[in-house]
């Protein structure tokens, strides 16, 4: 179970840069459009989250912080709204942009800080 612990946490990391780069590539764009690899990006990386939660009690000894993997599945849960509902208009706003890029880092401080 370590290992599939491992691997969905690679997984996890990677699919969470694969949001942030995919976000900062756009940056520079006109017309501005979401590129739909940052919402498969964002779905691998909460499914990847959630394997690596029902491995966790194998992989460790110690007790999992439910409360920081509730915020971190809320955070991922909401660029995946924010992202499939700018995907159906022609126009990625400021204000999406900011939104979700703003989540994402968020995600990342989550992991790292908390």
């Amino acid at each position: 179970m370590k290992i599939a612990f491992h691997v969905a946490f690679g997984i996890h990391l990677l699919s969470i840069l694969g949001v942030l780069v995919l976000l900062i590539l756009s940056w520079k764009k006109t017309p501005r459009a979401l590129n739909p690899g940052v919402l498969h990006s964002a779905a691998t990386a909460l499914i990847a989250g959630i394997v690596m939660v029902g491995t966790w009690s194998a992989a460790h000894e110690n007790e999992i912080n439910h409360m920081k993997i509730g915020t971190k599945f809320l955070v991922v849960l909401a660029i995946l709204v924010v992202g499939y509902n700018s995907l159906k208009k022609k126009v990625f706003t400021d204000r999406t942009f900011t939104v979700m890029l703003g989540l994402t880092v968020t995600n990342i401080l989550l992991a790292y800080l908390w």
